[in-house]
């Protein structure tokens, strides 16, 4: 059997949104990092909330060498989990983040970057409104932008491409069965 490669017309980067309040909108985002890789396409991960819990992500991309790189900003879920850094110092990290986006976006090596929880850091104010709406502004034409996150604030969602909701049906979680590595982190 003959596999089809489809190649569009034009290409364009698309700006897509993975919120809700069930579990997998990284996961999904990883999902597109992989299929990007694919493709030969590169990547840029930052994530805005994770750093203090070892995530498998972490040592999954370097498998990935040379098409997939990935920066944890954060320092962990602010107020949440018995995280005990002040809302300031996870501003502080935020900033730092939104600073790389910038530097990432302006080197042109990447095809696809993940925002991973900047909708969060939205919500839980450790970033502003206006510095997204500036990231999304600035975009490339060709970069494909992946946001993740709960709470995804109207605009955001009103400027998006693609906007996924993910819904909790049914959490382990809630049968007292704790995360497990390589599903849950």
């Amino acid at each position: 059997m003959e596999i089809t490669r489809l190649v569009p017309t034009k290409k364009q980067g698309l700006v897509v949104v993975l919120s809700g309040y069930g579990k997998g909108k990284t996961t999904s985002a990883m999902g597109m990092v992989l299929r990007a890789a694919g493709h030969g396409m590169r990547s840029c991960i930052i994530q805005f909330m994770k750093g203090d819990i070892y995530t498998g992500e972490w040592d999954g991309v370097k498998h990935l060498a040379g098409l997939v790189e990935l920066t944890a900003t954060g320092k962990g879920f602010c107020g949440i989990q018995g995280n005990p850094y002040p809302h300031a110092e996870h501003r502080e990290n935020a900033q730092a983040a939104i600073q790389l986006v910038h530097e990432k976006m302006e080197s042109d090596q990447f095809d696809l970057m993940v925002l991973d929880e900047i909708n969060n850091a939205l919500d839980l104010k450790l970033v502003d409104l206006e510095q997204v709406l500036a990231i999304l502004k600035a975009r490339p034409e060709r970069l494909h932008l992946i946001m993740t996150g709960r709470d995804v604030h109207q605009e955001i969602v009103d400027l998006a491409d693609t906007v996924s909701s993910v819904n909790e049906i049914k959490h382990a979680y809630r049968k007292d069965i704790e995360p497990q590595p390589g599903v849950d982190y």
